[in-house]
This record gives structure tokens, C-alpha cells and sequence, in this order.
């Protein structure tokens, strides 16, 4: 039995045990629609406000919020207000389906939006969606948030697997990468980067020449860097977050070794990669579905305002999981006005799957369907250099 088996099995017991949340989804009037009343819709997330990759949890929320303040400063949706209610899991599974089971069963939500991480949010999706909860736009890449495809799942970002089988593709046919490695986090994140780059390499006829898995609290790589430089390795895709990513490129840059591609995507395209004072993130690559913004070069006008909105509540600038969320949260927005007053669960799918040729202000597009709910069919090759993330290359589909 897979380590996500294993996980599915052991949460969805632990949710059940709690006993029914009482979910009514009829067609009996909003009243009737857990986290719908009169005056407000709750929402929910769970996701890294202090635990190791809280740097993009916090983003996440203030994007989010961001959206959902200025809709409720308008005035709400149809009458009613959004109330986000936001549970911290240090990234960490039990405390996941602990604040899973509160926003079910005590606080009622109509929806999960925007919770965060592979292993927390693969905890928790088979009793929700058992519960009837919706599971809006996540920020993990993980195939389990689209498939099988389920009529109460969405996504708006590149699945990490795709996202690795392109840039593997991208870096042996563009590049010409001969010797395909792959380091990765011994998580259920890291198998599915790992089984990516493999079933990429198998497609071209190619080998993975070596690889190296690690825990998520090791800290020292020189060893398995050492071991990736003696297979000779050209292009090293890269199953790491953002703490084992600096290590990892930390190592490479000791053992001053240069002359291969490491390669990632969005679990650590971060800022703080590339401000790293030694230089060590300098060349790194990332695959993803939305391209860091700088102030002084803004996508548009409207992005240009809406990242001066984000300092001015925050203090500080933003990072991609803030524009992420934030484009998420106006999906969300959007449907739930497409879905009328009369709001119910079905009708805000509806909504959703309504959705077509969505462009956000950072010039995005997605579009849903009955068949379709990723949003996301493309990716967006982006380097470090000189401290900033650059973008390389637009629309590389696998």
C-alpha cells in the first residue's frame, strides 16, 4: 500500500470518527446550505501560517484575503459577506485533519479555498469531498487535486507532474541534456517529481542516471550532491520546497561545480532563492504556471495598483502565492455572483464550470468546463539571475 493510501485511509477515519457535519446541498433555498446565511458565506483554508513552508501559506492568505475584503468593502455578494476562516498546520498532516475536522464539522464551511501543501491537503480531500465540501484552487501541483476528476474538485495551477515531464522534454530537446538526475524529498511530493522525470525519460528512450531522495528536515547535501556530479549529470530535476532547495544549490555552489541544469518548479519558487547573499540561486530554474511580479516592471496598470494595495496592508511586497491567491479568490468571487442568490453547492459548480476565457490582471487566462477543472494547461520557464526571477520562455505544454 502507497504512503498516500496509507495517509487517505488513516485521515478519512479520524474526520468520520467526528461524526456527520450535516451538510444539506438541496434545492430547499440558501437557508438550507451549510456556511450560506442571510448575511455571509464561510470559507475555509488550512494551511502553513509558522511551519517550514509558511512563507507561501501567509502569501497565500493575504492574497486571498485581500480579494475577499474588497468584495465585503463593496458591500458582499448578493447581500452577503465572505468570511474566511483561516486554521494554521504547520505543514504537518495530523494538525491538518485537526483543522479540517473544525471547519467541517464546527465551522460549517461551504468550501475549502486555497489550502495549501501536497501531504495536508491529500489527508483530508476523500472524507470532505464525502462531506460534500468543495475544494477550491490549492496551492500544491498535486495530480490528486484533479484526478480522478470529481465534480467538487478545482485547480488553477501546472500539476507538478506535468510540469517536470515538460521540463524534462524542454531541457533534453532545447537544451540538449544528456544525463537526467533527479535529487527529490522522500514525500509523496518528491515520488511524483521522481516518477515524472522517469516516465519522461522512458518516453525519449533515456535513463535516470542517478538519484538522490532525502527527508524534509535533512540538512546537509554535499554527499548526495557529490554522488549527482559522479554520475556525471547534466540536467537535475528537482523534487525539493523552498528550505531543501537553497541546501541542495548551497552544496553545489561549495563543491564549485558547474556545468548542469537544476531544475524545479513552483513548491520553490520563492524570492528567497534568489536573495541568497552566497549566490547559490543564481541559474536555478523553476516550471510554473504564474511568473513572479516586480514593481518596476508590472504585467499591467492593474497589477502595477494592486501591488501597491498589497505593501500598503502588509508591509512588504508580495510574493507569487499572494498574486496566485488573489486571482484565485476573484474565481471564486466570480462564480459565486454567476451562481445568484439563491445559492447552493450545485449551483455554484455550475458556476464555476461556466468559467471561460478568464484572463486575471497579471494576463493570465483559464477556462473551466464539465470536463475541465483545471483551469491551467500551460507552464512558464523562469531563471534566476541577478537576483530576480526572469522569464524564459512562455506557453511550454507537455
Amino acid at each position: 500500500m502507497t504512503r498516500l493510501a496509507i495517509t487517505v485511509l488513516l485521515a478519512s477515519a479520524l474526520l468520520a470518527a467526528c461524526g456527520q457535519s450535516g451538510n444539506d446541498t438541496g434545492s430547499n433555498g440558501a437557508s438550507s446550505v451549510r456556511g450560506v446565511s442571510d448575511t455571509e458565506i464561510v470559507l475555509g483554508t488550512h494551511t502553513d501560517l509558522s511551519g517550514p513552508i509558511a512563507t507561501l501559506g501567509v502569501d497565500g492568505v493575504n492574497g486571498a484575503r485581500m480579494r475577499f475584503d474588497e468584495v465585503n468593502e463593496a458591500g458582499g455578494i448578493h447581500g452577503r459577506k465572505i468570511r474566511y476562516v483561516v486554521e494554521d498546520t504547520q505543514y504537518q498532516v495530523p494538525k491538518a485533519i485537526q483543522a479540517a475536522n473544525k471547519l467541517i464539522h464546527r465551522d460549517k464551511v461551504f468550501a475549502m479555498a486555497i489550502t495549501l501543501g501536497t501531504p495536508t491537503n491529500n489527508a483530508v480531500l476523500t472524507q470532505q469531498l464525502k462531506e460534500g465540501v468543495p475544494n477550491l484552487f490549492p496551492i500544491t501541483g498535486a495530480r490528486s487535486m484533479v484526478e480522478p476528476h470529481h465534480r467538487l474538485k478545482f485547480m488553477a495551477r501546472g500539476i507538478y507532474y506535468d510540469e517536470i515531464r515538460a521540463a524534462t522534454r524542454y531541457f533534453v530537446e532545447e537544451q540538449g541534456a544528456k544525463n537526467i538526475c533527479v535529487i527529490y524529498q522522500d514525500t509523496e511530493y518528491g515520488e511524483e517529481t521522481l516518477q515524472a522525470a522517469a516516465d519522461q525519460a522512458q518516453a525519449m528512450g533515456m535513463d535516470i542516471v542517478a538519484t538522490s531522495s532525502h527527508k524534509p528536515t535533512e540538512s546537509e547535501f554535499t554527499a548526495a550532491v557529490l554522488k549527482l556530479r559522479d554520475a556525471n549529470c547534466d540536467l537535475v530535476l528537482m523534487g525539493t520546497v523552498v528550505r531543501d532547495t537553497i541546501l541542495v544549490l548551497e552544496a553545489v555552489r561549495k563543491l564549485d561545480w558547474s556545468g548542469a541544469a537544476w531544475v524545479g518548479n513552483n513548491a520553490a519558487y520563492n524570492q528567497v532563492v534568489a536573495n541568497q547573499e552566497s549566490g547559490a540561486g543564481e541559474g536555478y530554474y523553476a516550471f510554473v504556471h504564474i511568473a513572479m511580479m516586480y514593481r518596476d516592471d508590472p504585467p499591467s496598470e492593474a497589477a502595477a495598483s494592486w501591488w501597491d494595495r498589497f505593501i500598503e496592508r502588509h508591509g512588504r511586497p508580495p510574493e507569487y502565492a499572494a498574486m496566485e491567491s488573489y486571482r484565485n479568490a476573484d474565481l471564486i468571487v466570480e462564480a459565486l455572483q454567476r451562481a445568484g442568490p439563491d445559492l447552493t453547492v450545485d449551483r455554484f459548480i455550475d458556476a464555476l464550470e461556466s468559467i471561460k476565457d478568464y484572463t486575471d490582471i497579471f494576463g493570465y487566462s483559464l477556462s473551466f468546463g464539465p470536463d475541465k477543472h483545471n483551469g491551467v494547461n500551460e507552464s512558464t520557464l523562469s531563471q534566476v539571475r541577478d537576483g530576480r526571477w526572469r522569464t524564459l520562455e512562455t506557453s511550454i505544454s507537455f
